[in-house]
């Protein structure tokens, strides 16, 4: 950690093995307070930090050789490819050349690699995806250019083929010259491509989604694309190859949680992995049927696993304990059980509950999963009670939940987080004037709806990088941000505006009533500035009270700073407008986690920023 800073940085990923040296790995990691990228050596139980960056650096990959492959983006996300060796030399003040040259910059959406160091790169520039082909350190030359979105998902391991998909789920498969010989149209609900077969077979792996169920399905050229229907899972998945196997490591998200399983396609047998109750945050099967995983859940900080013995990295800017009780509770709608993940402060007063914070999950195909999280931390730390919500829309609760918009976008969230709030006042875990919503991106966007169309239930609010009105920024986002919004609303706005206006947190800024804080990112492509800008525009029209704060950043950001900047603005201004908690964090506190500054000259505790 570094003194300086006074925070860390985490990343709830697994260290990435070669596929030809499995002991060789990439990760990214703290950094002074940034992430970068290092690469790990199990063999010596040895790491190196392999970038430095101001802004830090987090996109990164490692090649049959063993060569690093990280994203050196410019300060608005755009950049190109770069390699080192894994044993690098001492190269003073030369930078790393180019994965592949002559390509333009842009946005990463894929790399793959074949066995033989042929490369695969897909960029985003604007409008436009494409993807080129070349050997490592070579000019690449451009197999695809198509509009709208566009990722690359894998190669096959002989460079034979590549899966792209686009919009729509459709995914087609290209070859080396750049054309297409399959088109693998969405034949159900939703399709997901998770990769080719890592042990040489043109054997692509799916996942599908139907109106009940998540299946796996497999395509080869020669008999198309097989539906495994003999082993459904209730909710939502994702996959991976085994590497030397053939069989198939699914992870299953279940109401909060995760199970996983190895299905072997040829005895049609499907058997439960073993792991702890909680969340898999990451897992990956190794050779001989090996399996590394990240495990965590409410009261205890990530871990990294290994069932094969493969000494792993040591896990930098987690806390070595967490304060707090940990709850589930389940509300009814109209639609089923809310589910909601409680956490509750160690003191509170005897007769009274603690001032209850809603932290709204973004997405909205996300969840609140019982897993660390380092705001939870923060303010349970200080003496807040904190409900996290999986409202109707989030994952892990099967595609009915899933598509479950009855009252409309946005409205329908709303409606279960008021439902949840009832039912924590009923239960006496909340008080009627001590509620407030805090969310980012998506949950920030729930957090300004829930004030503008329900006024009355909330004291204060914090919203960080929303979406506030939703014309403006689906005019300015991404490609595949309006792909998503016209999925959502059923078109433009355009062809139906009075739903993107109902649904709309500027429609109903005149009516916001509890304080609000909104933080804004001046290069931020998913929830652009000009639409919180008309936002802020309308509560200062309506002469409405409010704090703005604005990152010189994009929607993400790899330096911690700027996470610990607003957490802090956001634990002063809950101070001020929530009723204040009965418990209070000192720097005597041995946990970890709590934006205040310290109430005596001794050092604070450490802050931890997680992606």
């Amino acid at each position: 950690m570094s003194d300086a800073a006074g925070y860390q940085v985490f990343r709830s990923a697994l260290p990435e093995a070669s596929p030809s040296d499995p002991s060789r790995m990439v990760y990214t990691a703290d950094a002074h307070g940034r992430c970068e990228v290092f690469a790990w050596d199990a063999s010596s139980r040895r790491a190196r930090q392999v970038t430095s960056r101001p802004a830090g650096t987090f996109h990164c990959s490692i090649d049959h050789d063993a060569d690093i492959w990280w994203f050196d983006e410019d300060r608005h996300g755009r950049g190109t490819w770069r390699h080192q060796p894994f044993l690098q030399s001492e190269t003073r003040g030369v930078p790393d050349p180019p994965g592949l040259l002559d390509l333009p910059p842009g946005l990463p959406r894929g790399l793959a690699f074949a066995s033989h160091g042929t490369t695969a790169v897909a960029l985003a520039d604007g409008p436009t995806g494409t993807v080129h082909l070349g050997r490592k350190g070579n000019p690449a030359r451009q197999l695809l250019r198509a509009p709208g979105p566009l990722t690359l998902h894998g190669m096959s391991p002989d460079g034979g083929l590549l899966a792209v998909t686009g919009a729509g789920d459709t995914v087609t498969l290209l070859d080396a010259t750049g054309a297409v010989t399959a088109v693998l149209p969405a034949r159900t609900a939703r399709q997901w491509c998770r990769g080719f077969r890592p042990d040489g077979a043109h054997e692509l792996l799916l996942v599908l989604q139907t109106d009940e169920h998540y299946l796996l399905a497999t395509w080869t050229p020669t008999a198309g694309t097989a539906v495994h229907d003999w082993c459904p899972f209730d909710t939502e998945i994702t996959a991976r190859w085994y590497p030397d196997t053939g069989a198939i490591l699914v992870r299953q998200d279940r109401h909060g949680r995760s199970l996983l399983h190895r299905v072997d396609l040829s005895t049609r047998r499907r058997t439960r992995v073993g792991t702890p109750p909680g969340t898999i945050l990451d897992a990956a099967p190794r050779t001989g049927d090996g399996l590394h995983y990240l495990w965590t859940d409410a009261a205890h900080p990530p871990v990294l696993r290994a069932t094969d013995g493969t000494p792993l990295p040591p896990l930098i800017g987690t806390p070595p304990e967490v304060p707090g009780r940990h709850l589930d509770l389940w509300t009814p709608t109209p639609d089923g059980p809310v589910h909601t993940l409680l956490g509750l402060p160690d003191a509170t007063a005897p007769d009274r509950p603690a001032p209850l914070v809603f932290l709204v999950h973004g997405g909205p195909a996300d969840q609140d999963r019982d897993a660390y999280d380092a705001t939870v931390h923060s303010l349970v730390a200080s003496g807040y009670a904190v409900a996290r919500v999986n409202y109707r829309g989030s994952t892990g609760y099967g595609p009915r939940w899933r598509q479950a918009f009855t009252a409309g976008v946005g409205h329908t969230q709303v409606q279960d987080l008021a439902a949840v709030r009832a039912d924590l006042l009923r239960r006496g875990l909340a008080a009627p004037d001590a509620t407030a919503l805090w969310g980012v991106s998506w949950g920030a966007y729930l957090v300004l709806l829930a004030l503008g169309t329900r006024p009355g239930l909330w004291q204060a609010g914090v919203s960080v990088k929303p979406l506030a009105d939703w014309d403006t920024a689906h005019r300015s986002s991404t490609s595949a941000l309006r792909a998503l919004d016209v999925r959502l609303f059923g078109g433009t706005p355009d062809e139906v505006p009075e739903r993107y206006a109902r649904s709309s947190p500027l429609s109903y800024a005149s009516r916001v009533t509890a304080p609000l804080f909104v933080v804004g990112a001046t290069r931020d492509a998913k929830c652009p500035p000009d639409q919180i800008r008309s936002y802020l525009g309308a509560l200062d029209a309506a002469g409405i009270a409010h704090e703005a704060m604005w990152l010189d950043t994009g929607h993400d950001g790899y330096d911690g700073a700027t996470h610990v900047a607003v957490l802090r603005r956001a634990m002063t201004f809950l101070r001020r407008h929530l009723t204040a908690p009965p418990a209070q964090v000192t720097s005597d506190s041995p946990t970890r986690g709590s934006p205040e500054p310290p109430r005596s000259r001794r050092p604070g505790p450490a802050r931890t920023a997680h992606w």
